[in-house]
């Protein structure tokens, strides 16, 4: 690890005016993804901007039709919430099957989402649920927010303040996760809302997706039935130790076909 400063941010405005000072700063909420990569000495940061006690990144709303989750909200809050289990159940399923207790208590979903690994849960989420992304400049809606594997669409200088989910009719989550490291191998996160389904898959290509087969097949027949016959191209897979892409492509429609039948009310995240 290469010497760095650490600075405590007290306000979102601080840690903004911190950042924008040092092109080479950078920030730090839970530190699951962003202190190994250091470890590694895969970053070199001139300093550490430190936002897990600032009070207003922090907390969940739930009012008639959104579910509000401030960025350094951790894994293990949201999987607990009782506002996150009524209003979409496999929201908080998900968060409950990221990683192990130290990860879950430590982690949050707006560094989560900041780095765009892969391998990580939430990605899934954000785009099946057609979240909203509440930055200290403006809002991203997913579609645009996730754009490559480990990018986004954040400026320099932005931060992730909170994440807005509509609520959905119903909602499966599935994932097959790497035994060793607990990073999603490959998975499916499906949503049915007033104006159709959304279906995301991650873990199997190198940024979460949508599939817009399976989407317009579940809006017409929101049943596992109607997913006979589609498939999951294997062009832009990853392969590496874990998994072949065409493996992926497998494990992706069973991820989906689970999620749906999660959705409709069978096994754990059922609404």
């Amino acid at each position: 690890m290469y010497e760095f400063r650490y600075r405590r941010a007290d306000s979102v405005d601080e840690a903004a005016a911190l950042l924008t000072a040092d092109a080479d700063a950078m920030i730090l909420a839970g530190g699951q993804t962003l202190l190994p990569t250091l470890k590694l000495r895969m970053g070199q940061p001139t300093q550490l901007i430190d936002i897990a006690r600032v009070a207003e990144l922090r907390g969940i709303r739930l009012d008639d039709c959104t579910l509000t989750i401030g960025a350094t909200t951790t894994h293990a809050a949201v999987a607990e919430s009782a506002a996150v289990r009524r209003a979409v159940p496999a929201l908080a399923h998900l968060a409950a099957g990221i990683g192990d207790p130290l990860v879950r208590n430590r982690g949050t979903i707006g560094g989560s989402l900041a780095y765009n690994h892969p391998g990580a849960d939430y990605p899934a989420a954000v785009l099946g649920l057609d979240a909203t992304i509440t930055t200290n400049r403006r809002q991203i809606g997913s579609d645009e927010f996730l754009q490559g594997m480990l990018d986004t669409a954040l400026e320099p200088g932005e931060i992730i303040v909170a994440v807005s989910f509509p609520i959905p009719r119903r909602t499966g989550y599935l994932k097959f996760s790497s035994p060793g490291s607990g990073y999603v191998l490959t998975g499916a996160f499906v949503a049915e809302t007033t104006a159709g389904v959304r279906v995301a898959i991650n873990g199997a290509a190198p940024c979460a997706f949508r599939h817009a087969d399976f989407e317009q097949a579940l809006t017409a027949n929101f049943s596992t039935a109607a997913l006979d016959g589609i498939n999951v191209p294997e062009d832009e897979l990853l392969e590496d130790l874990h998994a072949a892409p065409d493996y992926r492509a497998r494990l992706a429609c069973i991820a989906v076909s689970r999620a749906v039948d999660q959705a409709r009310g069978h096994g754990p995240g059922a609404e």
